[in-house]
């Protein structure tokens, strides 16, 4: 069993995880603030941005791995990779600081839900036999 598809968006989305680590890192380091924010708003910022997408991506992997692992239909893999690869480009520059409601943050959690749903259906579908 080769799980191509997991893989394939695995990778895309450990690039965009990479930048979202070097950007807490940078700015970690231009503060020398090792723990925590140090009360800087940026930091907190880039924090938020690298921890939503460790919340939320492994465990849509997860789901699109189990999905794949038992046959599921690669259109619905690949309308849950790039919903969820959609959304990480967007949600990051959704979170600035002053402004909660931005619409990126909207359409990257929106995309996140979305795909998380595409799987879940997938899994019950194999599950049920529907």
């Amino acid at each position: 069993m080769t799980l191509t598809t997991t893989s394939l968006y695995a990778l895309l989305l450990i690039a965009i995880w990479f930048v979202l680590w070097i950007r807490v890192s940078s700015a970690r380091t231009a503060l020398s603030c090792s723990i925590g924010d140090g009360g800087d708003p940026k930091l907190l910022q880039r924090i938020r941005q690298h921890g939503n997408f460790i919340e939320w991506v492994p465990l849509t992997l997860v789901l699109m791995l189990l999905a794949e692992a038992q046959g599921t239909d690669a259109l619905w893999l690949h309308a849950a990779g790039i919903l969820l690869l959609v959304g990480w480009l967007a949600h990051p520059f959704g979170l600035p600081n002053d402004n909660a409601g931005h619409p990126l943050r909207y359409l990257g959690n929106g995309t996140n839900m979305l795909a998380v749903a595409v799987l879940s259906i997938a899994l019950i579908r194999i599950l049920t036999g529907f």
